[in-house]
């Protein structure tokens, strides 16, 4: 199936309720309106400063994996269909139009006329088809591969005529429209010599000689000055105008500054050097906030798409040579246990103790910032002792008269949380969690480990009580997350890779993310995933906790500055970003 998780961070590219949300059968979808590109008319010129943590690994759109590197991609590449990192929904990009078949496995995309690399060369159906191959091509190695294949099977494409192009799919799969965001169309007219002789991974290498690279997006890197920024300015070329016919990009150029660390950005934001910010701290936000003195705004989206979770060992440990955690998953395995646990904790300390109040209380694992797919009956619970004990009770627990908690069997009740010790929020989290289950009667040793340590344990030797952790995803789309809910995933984090799920619970979360994948009716396919969402609430595998809000800023003046969950947060539409008169960035 076309995903491709990273364990513990899901780096999905994919994600849906594309224009199938619209209420048309697939047949019937096609010659979609153009989307607004802007709230205003923009005022050309100017340059744009903003900053990346590190340099890419690559220049090379096929290649990037690095999130310096996807950015990148993002400024200077275009491809065929785009996911609106505003709606959360489809768009037209270099195709204007689409249609599928009826049993979702056939999509027949109209290419926009007219459209030129920035070298000027004109782009054709020849160019996608190219692009795909080389993305499929396994000696190239592109990490959207895997997006590209359903059910084992490579996505199959055909050129129709000179703008028209057609993808077949081994099996009908409901995001296939979203399949096409991301994937970089590059010009065959530059790389088919490169490919032919086996040199295509080392084309663009960031190497302080940088030439300018033929593209479809708004931008062309011209420069690189190593250690300190890349310099991108305007394709002269780029496809889009605004409402009135204006080319875009507004903007002349972009310098991406390199800036290793968040705190450093922030400063540097603060004084002046960075237009636009994103990926914020919570303890930065606020610092930002009371310095701002109406030299730049700050936006706090909400929620985003990561969220923090607590989760027990439900692994099988037959034979693991663990005894000490086995007799401890007794309790972990009873869902009154879990849920205790969960009324124990008070979330709205973390919120205001660990994220200076920005972040939201998540009910569940999809989070507020998911606008499409969340399950709005599923709402946080509130922190009750009295309940929490009254479950405990119900199961067999007691407590001593020094308040301690004990099992059915008399042993007291205490356990280690492992997380990461690079991750001071976790760190501070961990001890509340410890705090709270403390009133209950219960011992918690909180334990931080380096990362591949605790990504070992979890993974591999199994050998934890229980960990406080994060997720995030690149998208909206429960595919994002099939590796996550799958028992045989491999980031199925309280018992990952089953043969065959444990539990009744598990194989019917399975029957239903298998079954969505492939139904092509936006309801039934929504249906499907609430009762997802609402089996992990009634069993709570994850012990949901908050989803740090997401944050950004941008210089005053900056105008169409719409930051978005969905990432690049601050530049998505960069196309669109332009200085209003006066502003200091504006020549």
């Amino acid at each position: 199936m076309p995903h491709l998780p990273r364990t513990l961070r899901s780096l999905a590219l994919l994600a849906t309720l594309t224009t199938l949300g619209c209420g048309q059968p697939p047949a019937e979808r096609q010659a979609l309106p153009e989307p607004a590109t802007g709230r205003q008319s923009g005022v050309p010129g100017g340059r744009l400063v903003a900053a990346l943590r590190a340099a890419p690994g690559t220049l090379n759109p096929l290649l990037t994996i690095d999130r310096p590197a996807q950015t990148l991609s993002y400024l200077t590449s275009a491809d065929l269909i785009r996911i609106n990192r505003s709606t959360q929904r489809t768009e037209p990009a270099l195709a204007e139009s689409w249609a599928a078949s009826e049993d979702g496995t056939r999509y027949t995309l109209r290419l926009r006329p007219g459209v030129r690399f920035s070298d000027g060369e004109p782009f054709d159906a020849d160019d996608v088809v190219f692009s795909f191959r080389l993305h499929l091509d396994p000696e190239v190695g592109s990490p959207h591969r895997a997006l590209l294949t359903v059910r084992g099977e490579p996505i199959r494409v055909e050129r129709i005529d000179s703008h028209t192009v057609a993808f077949e799919l081994a099996a009908p799969y409901a995001a296939g429209e979203r399949i096409f965001d991301s994937v970089a169309i590059v010009p065959a007219h530059r790389l088919s010599e490169s490919h032919a002789l086996g040199t295509l991974p080392s084309v663009w290498e960031l190497d302080g000689t940088t030439e300018p690279i033929p593209g479809l997006g708004p931008f062309v890197v011209t420069s690189y000055r190593p250690g300190e920024a890349l310099i991108l300015e305007r394709n002269p070329h780029y496809w889009k105008t605004d409402e009135s016919g204006q080319p875009l990009p507004y903007v002349d150029e972009v310098v991406l500054l390199l800036v290793a660390s968040e705190d450093a950005q922030a400063i540097r934001f603060q004084n002046g050097e960075i237009d636009v910010v994103s990926d914020l701290s919570a303890e930065n936000y606020s610092a930002l906030e009371a310095a701002a003195a109406g030299r730049y705004v700050l936006e706090d989206l909400g929620a985003g798409l990561g969220y923090d979770f607590v989760f027990f060992n439900l692994n099988d440990l037959s034979g693991a040579g663990l005894p000490a955690v086995t007799a401890r998953q007794k309790w972990f395995r009873q869902r009154d246990f879990r849920h205790a646990v969960s009324e124990a904790i008070d979330r709205d300390a973390i919120r205001r103790l660990v994220y200076h109040g920005r972040a939201t209380i998540v009910g569940g694992p999809v989070t507020d910032g998911n606008r499409l797919w969340r399950n709005e009956a599923i709402v946080p619970a509130p922190r009750s002792l009295e309940g929490a004990r009254a479950r405990l009770a119900a199961a067999g627990f007691s407590w001593n008269a020094d308040g301690r908690l004990r099992d059915a069997w008399g042993a007291p009740v205490e356990f280690t949380i492992i997380t990461n010790s690079s991750n001071t929020q976790r760190l501070e989290m961990a001890a509340i969690v410890q705090e709270d289950l403390r009133q209950l009667g219960i011992s918690v040793q909180v334990v931080p480990l380096e990362f591949q340590t605790m990504v070992e344990r979890l993974l591999v030797s199994h050998d934890y009580d229980a960990c406080l952790l994060g997720l995030g995803s690149g998208d909206v789309d429960p595919n994002s997350a099939m590796s996550v809910w799958l028992s045989s995933g491999g980031s199925h984090l309280w018992a990952p890779g089953q043969a065959s799920p444990a539990t009744a619970w598990e194989a019917e979360i399975d029957s239903l993310m298998t079954a969505q994948l492939a139904e092509l009716d936006p309801v039934a396919r929504k249906r499907q995933y609430d009762r997802v969402q609402e089996i992990l609430a009634a069993e709570l595998p994850l012990i949901p906790l908050v989803s740090p809000n997401v944050l950004a800023g941008a210089r005053r003046g900056l105008r169409n500055f719409r930051p978005a969950v969905l990432e690049p947060t601050a530049l998505w539409n960069v196309d669109e970003l332009f200085w209003a008169a006066g502003a200091k960035n504006l020549d």
